[in-house]
Formats: structure tokens, sequence, C-alpha cells
């Protein structure tokens, strides 16, 4: 039975859209006749400024609905329009003097009688369009200008003593009214449906108790064992159970909702407050959860950590806010019922709002004093993050607001008051979803990837968050006091776009644009991908040149990409061209180095001049390059440390390549040997140990050099050609710990500077009495000099004359 009443409501409505949507417009054009209708009583409202605000609301819908219509109207026959104009830009302009060819003449009339024919539709809907767009701003600013009346619009006070006591008696009637409306048992009609849905209401009630008693403590209970299991997966777990302690008693209200119902004791108001029961029940039970989460029993699961007693004393202030608040509702509901007066509303509605106030200030203390540790002292203090920030500025603002809202409510701006403190409370309860949510994500991406607590700070986690918090935004402004229609009025102006010059675009544009660019920059990541991996490895080119072919190959993709998304978004950047053409002149000078690097980096992945891997040296620096971009070239150095080097230097300065073309290169080795000893000797052991070195090549040999007599020895340069010059440095130690053996062997001295001190005038370094003793040591110096002198033919004498400490210059001043 039930599925045959919603299948025929179903269908029924479907029914009434469909006529309505016929009514309304044709599959091709608009319905101008209803449209002149409409715009016409719109336009009457406006003028006459009827009080009703409903019939604004509704007429803004239907204009609303026709101006979507008139804005897909604008683009019939866009495509071709713009084919006409085309083919009358291809006719060329009309000479200014003389005539052009009949033919011409003629095809162009035809052109543009079709332009004319097919451009009148378009430029009658834009007109509706614009009158339709003119009269919803029209009423938007008067449905602002009547909520801003009306929200400072001042009352009685609620701390008048005259309203009190018809205060109370107005609203006991208006109980009493609500009870009298009860059904009493005497009415046999009523036993009678009460006996016959006994069973009915029994088993509701049953399962209600039952729900509402234990629904909590199964959940809970289903939690702890999830926690016990352990593993990554136990927060989500939790946090799924969790939700348990709101379904499950919420199933409860909703049983015993229908249960007194069922009873049919309820009158029509009685129905009315069984009909909100379900919704009060899940607001307790919401409030309720969300606490359990920001402050957790267990430090570990809870969002917002505080000391235990803190955290306990949240959650009992949260639990005394959403009874509070269901009040508050209750109130309303019973003010709806009869035509109460403002007197009664201020002074019954007061004390709720001055409680609400106490527990918000005190739940702005607690959050004011929110500090990233509260552990022992001794412990590191904790640096204070965005989160304690963000939760200390929100303490301070609720704790503003909670004192504010009373004090307006009291002075008798009750709207103003209500306007600050209840969306203070329902924007709480939405950040703290949000929060409640990006954990659960995060713990879910934790537990999909195998970090556990340590995946809530990772990217997505983060991500999701954002996106989380730009879902809640329209939340928290209808929270505010947004209307439904202010919201999709700034959707629609978001979805029509932004013009620029003669182009509109709009988000379908970008999402055009980002669909286009994103398929064809993962098209040239796979082509790179196969050319690095498959196709280049089996040529002949070397490593530079496949590096510089898939560099090329990313920078020309990545550039047809954007190109194309632009075409395929139909952005037209011709009407830009004046604009870019003055911003480049600015961006010329402002970026010329990085242009300049740019070019640069072009130019060395055509040219090469060095390649991934070469061995090169350039501003003093030496080491292999790694890695070639568009803005600059990466070298390791033989300290194993990077060098960002900028292209331009690598093209305009004097870069030394080691390896370019062949890995072949020169290594020269000098040695001294005394004066007296044999060269030739000396030439025949220095070639055999250059060919005894595997790196070194034999075609060209060795070359031996006897390079000149210098100051202390005979001057010989080994010369030897490696086969690479990678190895110079292991090569060359390899070479002096050979001539060193060798010359050992046969007892060929390596000569070395020498330096002998003379010193004049000796005894003044004893005062002036001390000549002897001077005497003394300095013989030892000159005996020391002449055992080291005898070792080489090299001596350098120096001279030190009058050499006195200040104690001598003294003396002598003192002397004369």
């Amino acid at each position: 039975m039930l599925r045959l009443l919603t299948l025929a409501l179903v269908l029924s409505l479907s029914v009434v859209f469909t006529a309505a949507a016929q009514e309304m417009s044709t599959p091709d054009r608009p319905n101008y006749d209803l449209w002149q209708s409409v715009a016409s009583r719109a336009e009457t409202a406006v003028d006459e400024q009827i009080d009703e605000t409903e019939v604004f609301e509704t007429l803004r819908t239907r204009l609303a609905t026709f101006r979507a219509e008139f804005q897909d109207a604008r683009q019939i026959n866009a495509e071709r329009i713009a084919t006409l104009r085309e083919q009358l830009d291809a006719l060329g302009p009309v000479p200014e003097t003389g005539s052009e060819a009949e033919q011409v003449a003629a095809r162009r009339s035809e052109l543009e009688r079709q332009l004319a024919t097919l451009q009148a539709p378009v430029q009658v809907a834009d007109e509706a369009f614009r009158r339709a767009d003119g009269l919803i701003s029209e009423i938007d600013q008067i449905i602002r200008d009547r909520q801003t009346r009306r929200l400072l619009a001042l009352g009685p006070s609620p701390l008048n003593p005259v309203h009190w006591g018809p205060a109370v008696q107005e609203f006991g009637a208006t109980l009493a009214d609500v009870g009298s409306e009860s059904v009493a048992f005497g009415d046999s009609v009523r036993r009678q449906q009460l006996r016959e849905n006994l069973p009915l209401v029994l088993l509701l009630g049953a399962v209600a108790l039952v729900l509402m008693a234990r629904g909590r403590r199964w959940a809970g209970m289903i939690a702890h064992r999830a926690r016990r299991l352990g593993g990554h997966s136990v927060s989500v777990v939790r946090f799924v159970v969790s939700l348990g302690r709101i379904v499950l008693p919420l199933i409860g209200v909703v049983a015993l909702s229908q249960a007194l119902r069922a009873t049919g004791m309820a009158g029509v108001r009685g129905e009315q407050l069984l009909n909100a029961l379900p919704i009060w029940g899940g607001i307790l039970l919401g409030f309720r959860w969300l606490s359990e989460r920001l402050f957790s029993r267990d430090e570990d699961e809870a969002l917002i950590v505080l000391a235990p007693e803190r955290r306990a004393e949240a959650r009992f202030y949260l639990l005394m806010l959403s009874l509070l608040f269901v009040l508050r509702g209750v109130l309303a509901l019973l003010f709806s019922f009869s035509d109460v007066s403002a007197e009664t509303r201020a002074v019954v509605a007061f004390p709720v709002v001055v409680l609400i106030g106490l527990i918000l200030f005190r739940v702005g203390q607690i959050l004011r004093g929110y500090s990233e540790t509260y552990a022992d002292e001794g412990e590191e203090e904790v640096a204070p993050t965005s989160l304690g920030r963000a939760l200390r500025l929100t303490g301070i603002a609720i704790m503003a607001v909670s004192i504010a809202a009373p004090l307006m409510a009291a002075v008798g701006y009750a709207s103003a008051g209500n306007a600050l403190l209840y969306p203070t409370v329902i924007s709480l309860l939405i950040l703290g979803l949000v929060m409640a949510l990006q954990r659960f994500f995060g713990d879910l991406y934790g537990w999909l990837t195998g970090q556990g607590a340590q995946g809530r700070d990772a990217l997505v986690p983060v991500l999701v968050g954002f996106v989380l918090v730009l879902a809640a935004t329209p939340l928290l402004a209808l929270a505010w006091g947004a209307r439904v229609a202010d919201l999709t009025e700034i959707w629609s102006a978001f979805s029509r776009g932004f013009v620029i010059g003669e182009t509109r675009i709009s988000p379908s544009d970008f999402l055009m644009f980002a669909l286009i660019f994103s398929g064809g920059y993962v098209i040239t990541r796979l082509v790179q991908g196969a050319l690095r991996s498959n196709v280049l490895p089996k040529t002949r080119i070397d490593i530079g040149g496949q590096n510089a072919i898939v560099s090329g190959l990313g920078y020309v993709g990545i550039f047809l990409a954007a190109l194309a998304a632009i075409t395929g978004a139909g952005i037209d950047l011709s009407s830009l061209a004046i604009v870019a053409g003055a911003l480049s002149v600015g961006i010329g000078f402002g970026l010329q180095n990085i242009v300049s690097n740019f070019v640069s980096g072009i130019i060395l992945l055509i040219e090469r001049p060095i390649s991934e891997g070469d061995w090169i040296e350039v501003g003093g620096r030496m080491g292999y390059v790694r890695d070639i971009s568009v803005r600059s070239t990466r070298i390791e150095t033989f300290d194993r440390t990077d060098v960002i080097v900028p292209n331009a230097d690598l093209v305009s300065g004097t870069v030394t390549n080691f390896t370019r073309g062949n890995t072949v290169g020169r290594l020269i080795v000098k040695v001294g040997v005394a004066y007296g000893t044999d060269t030739r000797r000396v030439d025949t052991i220095l070639r055999e140990i250059a060919e005894a070195q595997p790196m070194v090549l034999a075609n060209p040999p060795p070359m031996i050099l006897f390079a000149s007599f210098g100051a202390d020895a005979l001057e010989f340069e080994v010369r030897m050609i490696l086969r690479d010059v990678n190895w110079l440095i292991p090569v060359q130690n390899d070479v002096n710990h050979a001539i060193a053996e060798r010359f050992a062997e046969e007892g060929i001295e390596v000569p070395f500077a020498q330096r002998d001190i003379w010193l004049r005038n000796p005894e003044a370094w004893s005062g002036g009495g001390g000549g002897k003793a001077a005497a003394e040591a300095t013989a030892p110096a000159q005996v020391a000099a002449t055992r080291t002198g005898s070792r080489s033919d090299a001596q350098t004498h120096t001279t030190v004359d009058d050499m006195q400490d200040p104690d001598a210059d003294a003396a002598g001043e003192a002397d004369k």
C-alpha cells in the first residue's frame, strides 16, 4: 500500500512539473507572453512596495527561472552567427569611395540579412535577460532592507517588570490551549481507536524505550571491542560505530513519536509537537556526539586536546547548550500556535538567552585557554600552531558574543541579539563537524595507505579538509541569515562567468581548459616515458642527446596542450592582445634575467654544448652535469655538493668541458730531481712508470719532457693520454706513488726548498748584556743550517738585521 501511494505521488508530481514546464516555455524558445505577465506583476509589486515578503520571494523564483531560460536563449545559433561574421569579414569592409563588385555586394547583402534574422531572437532574449536580472536585483534589495529594519527594530525590554505578569498569563494560556486540544479518555471513539492501536502503541513504545535506554551503550560496547582489535583501522571503525550513538537512540525517538501519535490523543498542535520531536532528539544526540568527538575522554581521539577535567567540563557545557537550544525551538513552536505579543516573547525567551550566553562565555574561556601542551614542568614547550591560534581567537569571539547578545536582548533589540547568539552556536556546530569529518578522512587515508595516525598530516587529508571548509561555507552563510536565493544568485553569477573585452569566461570554460590541458599533459608525460625507456635506448644517440630530446618534447607538448586547452575552451585572446602587449613591456624589464636563462636553456638543449653526465668547469666550479632545466643547470661537484648555475652563464661565459665528444684526456704530472742526477736515467724511469698504467693509451705514447732548469731542481713533466679522463685523479695518485717508490729504489733525490737564517747583532736578544749567551745560542742554529744544507744544492739566505725585543729597546734608551 505504501509503495502504491509513493508511486502515485511521484507520478502526480511529474505530471504537475511537466505541465508547468510546458506552460512556461517551449524547448526552442521561452514563453514571452507568460514572461511579460510575470514581469509586469513583478514591476507592479516593486513599485507599490507590497507588504508581503512571501509574494516577493515567489516572484523572484519565477523571475530567476525565466532568467536562466533567457541565458540559454542568448546562445541560440551562436555557431551559425559566428560563421556568418567570418564570411562577412572575408568579404572585407565596404569601400568608402566608389562601389564594390555587384556579385560581392549581393552576397554581402544576403549574409547581412541572414545575420539579422539569426540575431533577432538573441537580441530579444538578451533584453529579457537584462530586464529579469534588474527586477531580481530590485527585489533582493527590498527584502534585504526589510530584514535590516526588522533586525534593528527596538522592541520591549524583558527587564521591565510591567511586562512580567501579562507575559506569564499569556504564555500559560498558550500552554493551556495546547493541552485542551488533547482528546479526553472519555471519548468512546478515541478509546476504541486506542484499543485497536494498543498493540502497535505498546510495540513502538517498547522499541523506543529499549533503543533510547540501551542504544548508546550498545554502540559504545562495539566501539570498545573494535579498539581492542588494534590496527590502523581502529579510528575509522570507532568513528563509524560512534554514529550508532546517534542513529539507534534517534530511531527510538521516532518510534516514541509514532507511538504517541498512534494513541490518537494528540490534537492539531500536539501533532506539530510530535513532528518536531525527532528533530529535537536529533539535536540533543548530535550535540552530545559532537562533544564526545571534540572533547573525547580518550586523549588520542580528542580533536581539541585539553586537560581531562577541562574536556569533561566542555562536554557538560555542550550538553546544557543542546538542552537550551531545544528549549528555544520548543518556545518558538509554541509562540507560532497563537498570536503571542512581543512582550511575552521577549520575557519568556530572555532567560534562555541569558543561560546560553553564560554557557558560551565559559566555553569561550576554555577555548581561549587552549595550549599546545598541558604537560608537567620540565617538558619542552611546543611551538604555537595554527589550530591553537584559531581556537584562542574563536574563544575570544565567543566570549564577546556571549556578553553582547544578552545585553542587546535586555535593552530591547531581541532580534539583533538572537541574530548574533544563535548563529554563533550553529557555526560552532558546523566547524566542529568539519573537524570531525576531516579527522575521519585523515584516519581513513592512514588506514588505506598503512601510515596510521601519521596519515592525518598528509597532503590528501589536508586537501579534503579544505574541500570540507568550502562545502561548509554555504551552511555558515545560511546560519548567519543569508537566504537560499542569495546563494543561488551567487552561484548563478558564478556560472555565467565574467567578461573580458568581448569574451565571456565561465566555470565551464575553466573546466574544459583544465580537462584538455590535463589530458595533453598526461599524454606528453606518457610519450616522454615511452621514449626514455623503450625507444631512445635502442638508438645510437648518446645519453645527453636522449635527455635533450625528452626535455624538448616535454616543453613542446606542454605548449601544445596549453594552446589546445585555450582553443577548446573557446577563450578568445585577441581582446587581450593590447593588455598583453602593455604588460609584456613591464614583464620584459622585470623578468629579463629569467627570460634570458630560459632562452639559454633552449639553446643548451638544441646545440648541446654540454650534456648530462659531462665533466665541466665553469666559474671556477668543477663537477658533473646532473640536470639541465629551462632556467638553470645543476652541477654536482667532487665534494658531492650541488651548484645551481644559471643557463645564461653557460651560454655567454667560458665553459671547459672535459668529456665533450669523448672521454679521452691528458694528464700532466710534474716532478723535480736534484742537480747532478742523470737526466736520461730519469727519463727512462718516468717512461716506464707511465707505460705501466693501464688507463694510459699506448697511441699516442706517453711523453717525458725535460721542462727546465729550476731554481731548486731539474724539472720534468710526464704527459699521458688517458682513455677516460674521469680517472684522472686516481691515475695521478698511482703515478706519484710509483715515482716515489722508484726514485727511492734508484737513489734519486727529490730536492726541496731550504732557508738559512743569519742573525746580526745577536747580543741584542739578551738586552745588551747577554752577548755570550746569544752567541752560544746562535751556534747550534748555524750548525743545523749547515747540516740541512748538505741535502740540497739549493739554499736561501735571510739576514735579520738588528732584531731586538721591546725590552732591549727600552734598555738602550735608558743607557742614552
